[in-house]
C-alpha cells in the first residue's frame, strides 16, 4: 500500500502533510505508537524540505508513504541536491535537531538523489506489525 502527496513549497504544507498522514495511518490501523512517531518525523523532514530547498516557494515538495511487509517507509522528495547530515546543536541553537531525531526514533533513515530528476529524497522507516485485519 502506498500513497503519494504533492505539497506546495510553503510553511502550510508542513501540517498539511501532518494532517493527511494521520488520516492515512488510521485507515491502515496503524498503532498509535507508531502513528505519532511517524506523524513526529514526518514534520522534521517537511521541514527541512520546506527551509532548505533552494527553489522558490510554490514548489512542490513530494511526500510518499509505503506500507508493506510490516514496515512504514516515509520519504519526502525536493529540488535541493544537496543531502542532509545531522549535526550538533548547541543548546542555545533554536534549531538544528531534525536529523537527529530522526537518527534516534527511526529504525532505518537516509537520504540519496531523487530518481530521475533534481533534487534529493530523505526518507525513514518504521516498524508497523500489521492489525490482524489486513
Amino acid at each position: 500500500m502506498d500513497i503519494e502527496w504533492r505539497l506546495p513549497r510553503h510553511a502550510r504544507s508542513v501540517g498539511r502533510a501532518r494532517t493527511l498522514l494521520r488520516e492515512q495511518a488510521a485507515s491502515w490501523e496503524l498503532p498509535d505508537e507508531v502513528t505519532q512517531t511517524a506523524i513526529l518525523l514526518l514534520s522534521e523532514l517537511m521541514t527541512n524540505a520546506y527551509r532548505h530547498a533552494n527553489v522558490s516557494p510554490g514548489r512542490e515538495i513530494r511526500a510518499r508513504c509505503v506500507l508493506e511487509a510490516g514496515r512504514l517507509r516515509i520519504s519526502v522528495a525536493d529540488a535541493n541536491n544537496t543531502l542532509p547530515t545531522p549535526r550538533e546543536a548547541s543548546p542555545d541553537d533554536e534549531s538544528g535537531r531534525g536529523l537527529t531525531l530522526v537518527a534516534a526514533l527511526a529504525d532505518d533513515w537516509g537520504a540519496g538523489p531523487r530518481p530521475g530528476g533534481i533534487g534529493k529524497t530523505v526518507w525513514f522507516e518504521l516498524k508497523a506489525q500489521p492489525p490482524q485485519s489486513w
